[in-house]
């Protein structure tokens, strides 16, 4: 069983930059998905970002593109997502997640087995 612990959330100013980081305990980190999602005051948990077992597979929202860099460091078993030009509306509390399986882009979050907590990010003008 895996384990995910985030950090790195926090006030931030808009155009601003956070840097997120997600470990991971248990199971087999590199072979392991892994994905960051989101989930604002009165919206559903929507998919931000993956990357997929090798770190040249990543994919993203297309809110997210040409801000957020997702990447991992197998060795550290380490996620992180990298956020910059932060606009009011990436406020939300955000989750790291895990899935076993193939190296695909998969977006749904039933489709992850494993949460973190959440870690909570909020972007003021």
């Amino acid at each position: 069983q895996v384990q995910l612990v985030e950090s790195g959330g926090g006030l931030v100013q808009a155009g601003g930059s956070l840097r997120l980081s997600c470990a991971a305990s248990g199971g087999t980190f590199s072979e392991n998905a892994m994905g960051w999602f989101r989930q604002a005051p009165g919206k559903e948990r929507e998919f931000v970002a993956a990357i997929g077992w090798s770190a040249g597979n990543t994919y993203y929202a297309d809110s997210v593109k040409g801000r957020f860099t997702i990447s991992r460091d197998n060795a550290k078993n380490t996620v992180y997502l990298q956020m910059s030009s932060l606009k009011l509306e990436d406020t939300a509390v955000y989750y790291c997640a895990a899935r076993p399986g193939p190296d695909t882009r998969v977006v749904t979050p039933t489709a992850y087995q494993y949460w973190g907590q959440g870690t909570q990010v909020s972007v003021s003008s």
